[in-house]
């Protein structure tokens, strides 16, 4: 295996540990637990999830599908009815699964040249860019969810996210 096809790899299994902790996450959230939100101007548990869930299958969307902002957005409102901590985190897995199908899909080739435009930028990015980009959005809200998780109490330490 090339170089770059392990670095891929290693950049899957890392955003894995994302998803699957992820997860863990998403299943010690209790019901009253949704509405809670840090400042007026931040999203609730229950939106920051739903975004959070959904970020593989939007950025796919926008990232290697080049889909247009109303089908990226009827994907990021496809859960908005869901507030299952068990359906979050299934949904969350399925979408990791497709994500990492598309980026297994490619040739070394297209992985390194290819150049795909989201609705919203001026210049395309390389499928390697996009795929860091992905990781970078899965654990930046990770660690919000932690956050928010720790400010309502929950027992959840920092071992648990590389668990």
């Amino acid at each position: 295996m090339s170089g770059t096809l392990q670095i891929r790899e290693h950049l899957l299994n890392e955003l894995e540990t994302g998803v699957r902790t992820g997860e863990a996450l998403i299943r010690k959230i209790r019901p009253e637990d949704w509405s809670f939100r840090p400042q007026d101007n931040f999203r609730s548990l229950l939106e920051l999830v739903h975004h959070f869930v959904l970020i593989p299958a939007s950025d796919l969307a926008i990232m290697h599908q080049e889909k247009s902002e109303e089908e990226v957005r009827n994907i990021e409102n496809s859960l908005s009815e869901v507030d299952d901590p068990e359906r979050l985190a299934a949904s969350f897995r399925e979408n990791f699964e497709a994500y990492k199908a598309y980026i297994l899909s490619l040739s070394e080739e297209d992985y390194l040249n290819r150049s795909t435009k989201a609705f919203y930028m001026e210049h395309g990015h390389l499928q390697d860019q996009w795929q860091i980009e992905t990781m970078t959005h899965v654990f930046h809200h990770r660690s919000q969810i932690y956050n928010y998780l720790k400010q309502l109490g929950h027992e959840v330490s920092f071992f648990m996210l590389y668990a």
